[in-house]
């Protein structure tokens, strides 16, 4: 089975400016995307990479759209059962933030989705503090950004160092680092966030760090802690699964990172009523 836990899709309204808009903030003009944005050229995608099970991650970044982003997840991982998988979002500078997370949990969400660059916050800083506790308190899982982002100039408020920290506060639950812990930060990686009992997803990618740098940390951190992921529409599903395929691990490391580590995490989740 393979799992992607890192995809994006659109409300097919919206999805050709949210993609427009998007892709304006890439400066490399070769970039090309996976598909359109839209949940039937997210699945089409699948089919032709052979991943079974998508996991959508939304980005609130405006109070009014917590109840409506949450509800369209949930509606197009209910059209789509056994296909798609679905974290919600919440806006993280509102005061009502549990009653936003109460509400991402009654909708059976397996995660929140944070974004500190598209959000404006810092990844450790107090009041994110809170908001974890409480998140990881309900069962959800946290998937974070990390690292570099095209559209914003460092520094960037995301480092594997607090990452680290954040871990450190929380004593438990699951903090999901994105982009392989860290995009471009990777030798602060392998520092720092190697043997933590923090997990990274694979996305953006393996066209972007080393095999022997990947191998490394592999090695240091433990495959079982390890996520296959693409930012899909932002990478290529089936490049990404042939540069881990080809790699020197074993059938079980393998098969471990392409989707039975994420398995175990979404049924492990145990949401609090």
């Amino acid at each position: 089975m393979i799992i992607d836990v890192h995809t994006h899709v659109f409300p097919d309204h919206l999805a050709p400016k949210a993609m427009d808009s998007l892709l304006d903030c890439i400066e490399e003009e070769s970039f090309t995307t996976e598909h359109d944005g839209t949940v039937a050229g997210l699945l089409t995608s699948m089919d032709e990479a052979g991943i079974d099970i998508s996991v959508l991650q939304p980005v609130v970044t405006k109070p009014e759209q917590v109840r409506s982003v949450n509800e369209w997840v949930h509606k197009v991982v209910s059209d789509n059962p056994g296909r798609l998988v679905g974290f919600g979002g919440i806006y993280p500078h509102s005061k009502s933030y549990k009653e936003d997370i109460d509400f991402v949990v009654g909708l059976g969400l397996k995660g929140l989705k944070f974004h500190a660059e598209y959000q404006a916050f810092v990844l450790d800083e107090k009041k994110m503090l809170r908001i974890y506790d409480y998140a990881l308190s309900q069962g959800l899982i946290l998937l974070h950004h990390a690292g570099f982002d095209p559209a914003y100039t460092a520094p960037f408020r995301t480092s594997p160092r607090q990452f680290l920290e954040v871990s450190r506060a929380m004593g438990g639950g699951v903090i999901i680092a994105a982009h392989f812990g860290g995009c471009y930060q990777w030798d602060e990686v392998e520092t720092y966030l190697a043997g933590s009992d923090v997990y990274l997803d694979t996305s953006i990618g393996f066209e972007h760090f080393s095999h022997d740098l990947f191998l490394r940390v592999v090695r240091k951190h433990g495959a079982e802690k390890i996520l296959f992921a693409t930012d899909s529409p932002w990478s290529h599903a089936q490049t990404e699964i042939a540069h881990l395929k080809s790699l020197p691990l074993s059938d079980l490391e393998k098969s471990a990172i392409l989707g039975g580590n994420a398995l175990s995490l979404l049924k492990s989740v145990s949401l609090v009523s």
